[in-house]
C-alpha cells in the first residue's frame, strides 16, 4: 500500500493584491473534487534548525496520482500563474509513507 500524496509549496516575497487574493478564493474548487484537503496553510513555519524563508503550504491527496491530476487539471492550471506571477514559490508533488511505516525497516532492508 502506497501513502498519500503531498503537493507541497514553498512561498517567498509573495505579493498581496488582487490577483493572490483571487487564487485563494478559488483554489480550494480547484484540489476538492481530487479528493484534496488543506494541511499547512497560513502559518509561518517555527524555525528551530537553520533558516526559512516565506511560507510553506501543504495539501494533502489520497494518492500523488491525484495531486498530479490536481497539478495538471484545466481549473489550477487557470489560476496557478496568479501564484507564480505574484511570488517566489516553487511547488513539488511528494508521496508520502504508508501505513506504518518504519525508518529501521528501510535502514535493515538497505544494509540486507
Amino acid at each position: 500500500m502506497t501513502g498519500r500524496g503531498y503537493a507541497v509549496g514553498h512561498l517567498r516575497d509573495v505579493q498581496m493584491g488582487p490577483q493572490v487574493q483571487h487564487y485563494m478564493e478559488r483554489i480550494e474548487s480547484t484540489f476538492e473534487p481530487f479528493g484534496g484537503e488543506w494541511v499547512v496553510h497560513g502559518t509561518r513555519p517555527e524555525v528551530v534548525e537553520g533558516s526559512w524563508p516565506g511560507d510553506l503550504v501543504i495539501i494533502a491527496f489520497p494518492s500523488v496520482a491525484a495531486a498530479r491530476d490536481w497539478f495538471d487539471s484545466p481549473a489550477y492550471q487557470d489560476i496557478c500563474h496568479l501564484r507564480s506571477e505574484h511570488s517566489d514559490s516553487r511547488v513539488v508533488l511528494l508521496e508520502g509513507v504508508p501505513p506504518g511505516y518504519r525508518a529501521a525497516d528501510t535502514i535493515a532492508k538497505l544494509f540486507a
